[in-house]
């Protein structure tokens, strides 16, 4: 039987355990988007997970909207990622770069322009700028004629992350991020070929999966999607013949693996109703499947156990428990997350969560 300590191929990455660590945004990078010092003790600390998906970075100014969040298009960037990417392999890790134009998600007072989505629509609530929350502003559509530039963004960034070190890239397209905007029905509005009929909606997810695959190889590749229920406003009236359709698209492109954050009634960031994806995805998908969202060691490793989840990713659990590998082996308690510092600037929060040696010496 696999069990969560068991390796798993992941297209040219070999992961040591399948108890993968989930992106998260953490804001610990400077105003400029610059990674800092403090984010190589973070990743390295964590380095043990079979496999780190980074947070979010951005691929381009014009899509990074999100304060003190890191970003991969300046060379300034790319230097300050590679102590990142070392440590963690000097301490036999393997880490992914995840790509992140946030679209309508964006806000004029961190990026200097109107916020860009497939369609006119705004992200309901406020956003959190340098100066406070402000509600955020409604998109301008993309012209058909800028989305190359957004597919060559992501070229760009993935190349950027292949030099700063990084083993791979993974392309967001979760979370009510720009391309799920595209993706969903709710968000999507166009009448040309990105809008409409599924085909055209899934056409920027394969465009973009595809030139990044084409850039640095389709086994350093992996995507993220959020097939179930509404994030930020982004929501779809049918999700399974959509999904399964990105499903399909991306098995033929040959990505090294796919994510799914599938959110469950109970769950502690995102809740939904809506049944989870992965069974009917699952058939249409030959690659690696990794699961995520409030899992815990004994569902995790059901997950394992019934053949939808080649691994599973784990985001809270990772931020408390810097080994959580470890935690996991020997049954021992887990740190509870401070959520107040999720998003703040210091260690506190972030490189001071005590790994169980620590406690036990």
């Amino acid at each position: 039987m696999t069990t969560l300590f068991d390796p798993v191929a992941l297209g040219a990455m070999n992961a040591s355990n399948r108890v993968l660590m989930a992106p998260m945004t953490r804001g610990r990078a400077t105003r400029d988007h610059v990674p800092t010092p403090i984010m190589v003790d973070y990743y390295a600390q964590r380095a043990s997970a079979g496999l780190i998906i980074s947070e979010a970075i951005g691929i381009s100014r014009q899509g990074l909207g999100w304060a003190y969040a890191p970003g991969l298009w300046t060379a300034e960037q790319v230097e300050a990622w590679k102590p990142v990417t070392q440590a963690v392999h000097d301490r036999g890790g393997l880490i992914i770069a995840q790509l992140w134009h946030m679209g309508r998600m964006t806000h004029s007072a961190i990026t200097g322009e109107q916020p860009v989505s497939c369609s006119a629509t705004a992200t309901p609530g406020h956003a959190h700028t340098y100066d406070g929350t402000m509600p955020y502003e409604v998109a301008r559509p993309l012209a058909i004629e800028e989305i190359p530039g957004i597919v060559t963004d992501h070229v760009r960034a993935a190349l950027n992350a292949m030099a700063a070190g990084f083993d791979g890239v993974q392309i967001h397209a979760a979370n009510g991020q720009l391309i799920d905007q595209f993706l969903r029905n709710g968000s999507n509005t166009r009448t040309d070929r990105y809008g409409g009929c599924i085909e055209n909606r899934v056409r920027l997810l394969v465009e973009v999966t595809k030139a990044v695959a084409a850039a640095i190889g389709a086994d350093r590749t992996s995507v993220r999607l959020s097939p179930n229920g509404e994030t930020y406003g982004v929501d779809d009236s049918d999700p399974t013949p959509l999904f399964v359709t990105a499903a399909a698209a991306l098995d033929k492109i040959g990505i090294a693996f796919l994510e799914l954050k599938e959110a469950s009634p109970q769950g502690t960031f995102v809740s939904s109703d809506v049944p989870r994806q992965s069974p009917m995805m699952r058939p249409h998908f030959t690659g690696p499947l990794v699961l995520n969202s409030d899992y815990d060691f004994a569902s995790a490793q059901a997950a394992l156990d019934s053949g939808v989840a080649d691994a599973i990713s784990f985001g809270r659990p990772f931020v408390a428990n810097p080994d959580l590998v470890v935690r996991f082996r020997e049954g021992a308690p887990l740190n509870a997350t401070r959520e107040e510092t999720l998003y703040t600037q210091g260690a506190e929060g972030f490189t001071d969560y005590p790994a169980l040696s620590e406690i036990m010496a």
